[in-house]
């Protein structure tokens, strides 16, 4: 299938702005009862059981996987290998965020407030992120991808998503912004640290949080249990050194499994009214691979199934593919997958584009030259 559905247009001349058009419902012709006829199937089928075995294997396994981490950080000691011990931590604490994800979409357990309950401890207690802040956000994506101005995935912030966000850059944020596309790999390097701030300032903000004091003790007990040891062990500038490797590591690998999924698709105007079913296929890309690529990205990979049936467990994900897959083809609506590496190169150039709205149109070395003149 085709990468992308362009949303952006250039000037033949490519030095002026660029202008970002929206998909509407006429751009989206609604599909009659698709959903209701594909969630038939997929219940039908039986793939919205639950797989406590396969989450019992995947904890097991993680349970190991730091079980050596600490055996390695004590037997090596003063060293600088440590920062293989930083960045294994780093992918740990991403496949655990992707099991609170999980939880936090009901997947694993039977009932929802055990899987609350476990969602939280894996994310505050173990990643060190506040679940209710994630599942504010998440849910709001969930209902409405690539929605401007309710989905908060593509909202401004360091980057920009959106051409008009881009134009009104200024300062160091417009200086980021005309090289985003470049800069987003390396700017993912500080994503770890930016989830761990967004969420203690929802906890603390003035407003009601559910679970404010339990988030907050298990995320202090978290870094406690990770920098007392860290700072005991190890030099200074060691321990900062692996502090900062397990961040980088971290922020990286979360941002590469998520930038994926709806980057550079289409985005929907504000008032379009849409049909679920056309709304998370259409905004949704797969990434080709396998158990593979189910291992490496949590799942995730399958972000069509999983916009559709956000309660389904990771390994009847495959299954339902085949079954939406089908459907998409014989209704004539088109079915986004594409490689991982390709998908990264259509997010580094939707990226670029959109920051090129941040640039002086007359932004180029002859122009300079005219100026100076």
């Amino acid at each position: 299938m085709s990468a992308i559905a362009p949303t952006l247009t250039t000037p033949p001349d490519r030095l002026g702005p660029i202008r970002q058009t929206y998909a509407s419902a006429a751009d989206f012709p609604p599909i009659a009862q698709s959903y209701s006829q594909v969630s038939k199937v997929v219940r039908e089928t039986g793939l919205l059981r639950r797989a406590r075995w396969f989450y019992g294997v995947v904890g097991l396994v993680l349970a190991l996987g730091f079980g050596g981490a600490i055996t390695g950080f004590v037997l090596l000691g003063d060293s600088w290998f440590q920062l293989l011990i930083a960045a294994a931590l780093g992918i740990l604490f991403t496949q655990v965020a992707f099991l609170a994800h999980e939880a936090a979409h009901r997947q694993i357990l039977a009932s929802g407030p055990a899987n609350d309950r476990l969602g939280r401890v894996l994310a505050a207690g173990i990643v060190g992120i506040s679940l209710s802040w994630w599942d504010s956000k998440h849910s709001r994506h969930h209902a409405n991808p690539n929605r401007v101005d309710k989905d908060p995935d593509i909202a401004v912030d360091t980057i920009s998503f959106l051409e008009e966000d881009a134009r009104t850059a200024r300062g160091l944020r417009r200086a980021i912004t005309r090289r985003q596309g470049w800069l987003f790999f390396p700017l993912l390097a500080l994503e770890g640290l930016n989830l761990h701030a967004q969420g203690v300032k929802h906890l603390m903000q003035r407003a009601p949080v559910k679970h404010r004091w339990t988030e907050l003790g298990l995320i202090a007990a978290r870094f406690a249990a990770l920098l007392v040891p860290l700072f005991l062990v190890l030099p200074l500038g060691m321990a900062f050194a692996f502090l900062g490797v397990q961040l980088a590591v971290f922020g990286v690998y979360m941002g590469a499994s998520f930038a994926p999924n709806h980057k550079g698709m289409p985005i929907i105007a504000p008032d379009a009214k849409l049909d679920f079913f056309s709304k998370q296929v259409r905004t949704s890309r797969n990434i080709t691979g396998g158990w593979w690529a189910t291992a490496l990205m949590g799942g995730l990979n399958y972000q069509v199934e999983h916009h559709l049936f956000p309660s389904m467990a990771r390994p009847h994900l495959a299954r339902a593919s085949e079954i939406v897959r089908d459907y998409c083809a014989a209704n004539n609506v088109p079915y986004t997958e594409t490689t991982l590496v390709r998908s990264y190169a259509i997010v580094i150039d939707y990226l670029t584009r959109v920051g090129l709205a941040a640039r002086d149109p007359f932004d180029c070395p002859a122009a300079a030259q005219l100026r100076r003149a």
